[in-house]
């Protein structure tokens, strides 16, 4: 009987032999997952089965990197994939566990839905926690922080985190806020901004969020960024990222000079109208470059000049900026491909 596809996608793959991290188009079976150096490839370059499998998530090994999971196989095989953002990691972990757990049961995969697993009490929920911690009026405020002649936007420092946790009655003193916080930490809720916050991740402490000022951290899928001393003539480029995220996810982009075709990960902001992208295996602290939407034209195309050259077909969508600069992506199926013509499209028209 022929596996049965679930699920497929771009993820970050680490090499099993080099410890670079790059970019894999993965498909995940009943039975097993495959990843491909590219979509249109019919071979794969590794397969890992299910049976006997072990899923970490999150997987703290790597303290500059985050939304991390680790795939273990019944041989000892360790492989360490990364997605782009929170909701993209625990889609691929929900469906991952339950594919293992009906191969253990002897069952056909269904997928189920489950209550996120948390190591703390049953009355905590991180998720409602979090919520609560984002919000506008009540919740912890977000700054403009200079440390080390960087600048770092949209971000607080662990200290301001326990306060507000004790504050609001979340806990009754400082290290029971570090669990909390630490538990939001390792659920990707809070990301580490800087080397303090970052080295206390990597040191492997019992709360590796930092009661300190110099320790800082960020809300997951926020608008944060870091920079370091700049002109004048950067203050358009810094107003980009005022805009709320609407959409994010990886897309196929056809390079402006040499018109190849590399994964991207897009990251789509209203108020202003911009989308930045970024090399997915590299974070989001610093973008590539990033598309103004405003007066910009977004459709569905079937052919792209070149696309041919690089095995690109299907799926195709083009943005037209005010400027008459033609950008060509590529989504991973015709839904997604929808789905981001139209949320380019209301965001380009409404800012919304």
């Amino acid at each position: 009987m022929e596996p049965k596809q679930i699920k497929e996608g771009y993820l970050v793959k680490k090499g099993t032999v080099l410890n670079s991290w790059k970019v894999v188009w993965v498909v995940l079976s009943d039975d097993g997952v495959e990843f491909f150096k590219r979509k249109a490839d019919s071979a794969p370059k590794g397969m890992m089965p299910l049976k006997g499998a072990v899923l970490t998530s999150p997987c703290q090994d790597f303290s500059k990197r985050a939304l991390v999971f680790k795939l273990s196989t019944a041989k000892n095989q360790d492989h360490f994939f990364q997605a782009t953002h929170l909701e993209e990691r625990e889609s691929w972990v929900k469906d991952i566990k339950r594919a293992i757990t009906c191969l253990q049961g002897g069952v056909k995969f269904a997928r189920k839905s489950t209550r996120r697993s948390i190591r703390l009490p049953d009355t905590i929920n991180l998720s409602e926690l979090c919520i609560l911690m984002r919000d506008q009026e009540n919740g912890v405020k977000e700054q403009k922080l200079e440390k080390e002649k960087r600048v770092y936007n949209h971000c607080f420092t662990g200290g301001m985190v326990v306060d507000w946790l004790i504050s609001k009655d979340k806990a009754r003193n400082r290290p029971e806020a570090l669990m909390l916080a630490t538990g939001l930490l390792n659920e990707g809720f809070l990301q580490p901004a800087g080397d303090v916050s970052k080295q206390g991740v990597e040191g492997g402490a019992v709360s590796t969020v930092l009661d300190e000022p110099n320790a800082l951290y960020y809300f997951a899928d926020s608008g944060f960024f870091c920079e370091g001393y700049s002109s004048d003539e950067d203050v358009i480029v810094k107003d980009e990222f005022r805009g709320n995220i609407v959409k994010q996810g990886c897309l196929l982009k056809q390079g402006h000079r040499r018109k190849n075709w590399k994964v991207r990960k897009f990251i789509l902001r209203n108020d202003p109208a911009y989308i930045h992208y970024y090399d997915p295996t590299k974070g989001d602290e610093y973008p590539l470059g990033s598309i103004h939407l405003r007066g910009s034209v977004i459709t569905a195309v079937e052919f792209v000049p070149d696309a041919k050259r690089y095995d690109v077909d299907g799926n195709l969508f083009e943005i037209i900026t005010s400027d008459e600069t033609h950008y060509f992506l590529q989504a991973a199926t015709s839904e997604e491909r929808k789905e981001w013509i139209k949320a380019i499209h209301t965001v380009s028209k409404t800012g919304k």
